[in-house]
């Protein structure tokens, strides 16, 4: 049997520290360095990043890290696996080459290529593919609209490049967890059809992705962790059986514990069955145990044969956007407001008509008998999108600033750009045959090697747990916030949001799933009403996760929402005032 793999973190995101792989390869032992640099957003800015310098389309702060931590991790035997390859592997991994060589170092370097299917779109659809937006069916349309279009691929391409001796390895888009499950497959030589080892490897990834998300970043009950100034990265130690031990280096900030790791593993989520290229996860079989301090033992995962397409994240220009903002100070918001909208429809040289989308929103976040200037304060905000750059230009903001002086009392403008509208993207998820996407292994020497996509086919069967069962709190309540029970985590999945609540003992978990139904979500949350939204239960974890539909709109980079990837939405909901049981509040 072979030893767990101990595989640390240092990006949750393209900007995330640049000092995170330093500290991981000094602070502490590890065999294997790797994170995430590429979200759907991240595939937009790297597509511009392309365009105005060919080949350049990938993370360059892995370059920075990689000139940091080389040396080092050559010398202990370390190996990195990175996505920052982005939409240019190739000049990626020969970027770290040249670093190496600046250096006096000579690392095994190999790249993973293949997901990227902008050339091979009319060739797809030629072929019968059908490319329609997976969700809601809308037909692909003109094909040339599209500047990225890439495959979720597995980590079987990594398991290959390791196979072949490659101290770094570099990858376009796979999925998060892969960079985690493809050493841990390597290591422990798992076979293809190994689902539930490979599940768990898949959780463990999904848990470290996000780098310090797991170990007190973006944690509800923040108040309650030290060291939140500089909390450390996390690292997974993968067992032969896929289950796993979460934690961070001694020393550092922050904490892991059972609640930072649940929160983690509701974010981003949508049902419990979590799909993917290499097996589909059951995360209503995840366990999890505090095992000492800052260490987390995830065990039980169960998977299922992956489905036998992959993922396509297709991005678009979808025009060009202005968002505008006025404030309504004091009394009279809403009349305010009213008056605010009907004098620049009359400034502006458009009308609402013209545009192809037009959103108006008031932004209550004036207080009553306010004690300063700025709790006074709402906003009148105006997004417009038109496929016509000029129409959203110069005139919406003199439009704006004309009618300072002939309108409300105490008008003043915020964040008013006078500039040219900027571009936005809007994101369209597909579907492809994974037999159709193979994924390429190139050494830079010069080899190369085709990995199928193809998982092996089974039929599985996998009864998740319903968590424990606990009489329902009774007796006395009192009006008071969700949050004082109650742990949160949200975030984006395309135009949807998430939102993952969880409770930290048997019997507020008991309570929760009694009564936080959609309806009751729809109530507290009134943005939501109108939408459709699905509700997941979790009970391992004792966890609801909500999948709010198309609350993001077309995606975070074209949504209007103030909260464009819906990162607070958990807290509001944390936020709100409900009738809880006295005798949870006392116990917690």
């Amino acid at each position: 049997m072979t030893l767990p793999i101990r595989i640390a973190n240092c990006s949750g995101f393209y900007g995330d520290r640049i000092s995170a792989a330093y500290e991981m390869v000094n602070d502490g032992p590890i065999d294997v360095l790797t994170g995430d640099w590429l979200a759907e957003l991240t595939m937009l800015i790297l597509a511009r990043t392309q365009a105005k310098h060919p080949g350049g389309g990938y993370a360059r702060s892995f370059l920075t890290q990689m000139e940091q931590v080389m040396g080092t991790c050559l010398e202990r035997g370390i190996k990195v696996v990175s996505n920052a390859g982005g939409l240019d592997p190739d000049h990626c991994a020969e970027a770290v080459y040249q670093i190496g060589e600046k250096l006096g170092l000579s690392p095994k370097i190999a790249y993973v290529s293949g997901d990227n299917l902008m050339g091979r779109l009319e060739e797809l659809r030629s072929s019968g593919v059908d490319l329609a937006h997976f969700e809601t069916g809308e037909p692909v349309g003109d094909l040339s609209r599209f500047i990225t279009a890439n495959a979720y691929l597995g980590c079987f391409g990594i398991v290959e490049a390791l196979s072949q001796g490659a101290d770094i390895v570099i990858t376009g888009r796979v999925t998060d967890a892969a960079v985690v499950c493809g050493p841990a497959a390597w290591h422990h030589g798992w076979a293809r059809d190994d689902w539930d080892a490979l599940a768990g490897a898949v959780v463990a990834g999904h848990v470290i992705e996000c780098g310090a998300q797991v170990s007190g970043g973006n944690y509800s009950f923040f108040t309650e962790v030290q060291g939140m100034t500089r909390v450390g990265f996390p690292w997974v130690e993968v067992a032969q059986d896929g289950s796993s031990i979460v934690g961070k280096h001694d020393g550092t900030g922050g904490e892991v514990s059972i609640g930072t790791v649940t929160s983690q593993l509701l974010y981003e989520i949508a049902t419990p069955t979590y799909l993917g290229p290499d097996v589909s996860a059951r995360f209503d079989t995840v366990h999890l145990e505090q095992v000492a301090t800052d260490r987390v033992r995830i065990s039980g995962t169960k998977g299922e044969p992956p489905p036998t397409t992959l993922k396509v994240a297709m991005n678009e220009v979808g025009g060009y956007r202005k968002d505008l903002n006025v404030a309504l100070t004091g009394l009279d918001i809403e009349k305010k407001a009213e008056l605010v909208e009907a004098a620049f429809w009359l400034a502006c040289p458009f009308g609402p008509e013209d545009f192809d989308s037009v959103k108006t929103r008031v932004i209550r976040t004036d207080k009553l008998d306010p004690p300063t200037n700025e709790e006074a304060v709402a906003l009148w905000r105006i997004t417009l999108k038109d496929r016509d750059e000029r129409k959203v230009g110069r005139a919406l903001a003199n439009a704006v600033v004309e009618i300072a002086l002939a309108t409300i009392p105490g008008y003043f403008n915020v964040g008013a750009s006078p500039g040219p509208g900027a571009p936005f993207g809007v994101y369209r998820p597909a579907l492809v045959p994974a037999e159709l996407v193979p994924q390429y292994v190139t050494l830079l020497s010069g080899e190369r090697t085709v990995v199928d996509s193809v998982a092996p086919r089974a039929h599985v069967v996998v009864v998740g747990d319903d968590g424990p069962r606990v009489p329902l709190a009774s007796g006395p309540t009192t009006r008071a916030p969700l949050g004082r029970l109650f742990g949160t985590r949200s975030g984006d999945k395309g135009g949807n949001a998430n939102l993952g609540i969880f409770a930290r003992s048997d019997e507020a978990w008991a309570w929760l799933d009694d009564f936080l139904t959609v309806e009751r979500l729809r109530e507290l949350l009134p943005e939501t009403a109108a939408l459709a939204i699905e509700r997941h239960r979790l009970g391992a974890i004792r966890s609801l996760n909500f999948l709010i539909h198309d609350l993001l709109e077309e995606g975070v980079a074209a949504s209007s929402r103030q909260d464009a990837q819906a990162k607070g939405l958990g807290e509001w909901l944390r936020s709100r005032y409900v009738e809880l049981p006295v005798s949870l509040l006392e116990a917690s």
